[in-house]
């Protein structure tokens, strides 16, 4: 089995777990298995997986708990598997960090392709880590060397996806960018994407931004029917 390839997979029912697993192996990938929270937390910190499918609905710890506790000690990226009606607790599920999500019934091509795509964007991303470009705006700081993030002098925590968002935005400043765009480039996704995921990013950004310098977060822009832009001298009285 390859190590650079090793995936965790996390759920309490037992027949997706072999689902998921066959059409993973068939990739290549190296399995391993999970069935509740607290197990899957343990295997998670004490692994270096490419990659975590993690279902949001589990005994001992949920999905949610579980992402956010990986999350204050390791940056692998994280995919949710949850049920129809579960919007809200996907929006949890992006505010702690997680990189994707999935609904079930799902086809177990379609998250094979989109493991993928993450695991794609992921790699860009390690790339651009070593970029050292350091980008001011009125407002806003971004430091691509520490990931770090200024509002008017102080720093803001995001996750990666959010830190991801804004560097987009940032470095291409008055561009209008519609959604799919924004999946395409930011998310890596071809086919798959869910236009609600930039849609709850932004959202949470400015909210983010907002708390530390309300000219910051009025910068990222929604253009109606087009999409968004960081405008790098946003109106006062901008909404």
């Amino acid at each position: 089995m390859n190590e650079e390839k090793k995936l965790l997979v996390v759920d309490d029912e037992d027949r997706i777990r072999r689902l998921l697993r066959m059409y993973l192996e068939k990739e290549n990938y190296q399995v391993e298995e999970a069935a509740d929270g607290e197990e899957a937390l343990e295997m998670a910190l004490q692994n270096d997986y490419i990659l975590i499918l993690l279902d949001l609905m589990m005994p001992k710890l949920d999905g949610i708990e579980v992402a956010r506790e990986v999350r204050e000690e390791k940056e692998t990226p994280i995919m949710m598997l949850t049920a129809k009606g579960e919007e809200l607790n996907r929006i949890q599920g992006f505010e702690v960090g997680a990189d994707d999500y999935i609904v079930k019934p799902f086809s177990p091509r379609e998250v094979v392709l989109r493991v993928a795509a993450v695991l794609k964007r992921t790699e860009t991303q390690r790339a651009e880590k070593e970029n050292s470009e350091v980008i001011k705006m009125p407002h806003l700081e971004i430091d691509n060397r520490s990931h770090r993030v200024l509002a008017d002098g102080n720093e803001v925590s995001l996750t990666p996806k959010e830190y991801d968002l804004l560097l987009y935005l940032t470095k291409s400043p008055d561009q209008i960018f519609g959604r799919e765009q924004l999946l395409k480039e930011v998310w890596k996704y071809e086919f798959f994407g869910d236009l609600r995921t930039v849609d709850t990013h932004i959202k949470r950004l400015r909210e983010k931004l907002s708390k530390y310098s309300k000219p910051a977060a009025k910068s990222i822009e929604t253009v109606w029917g087009l999409g968004y832009k960081f405008n790098s001298y946003p109106s006062e009285n901008e909404e």
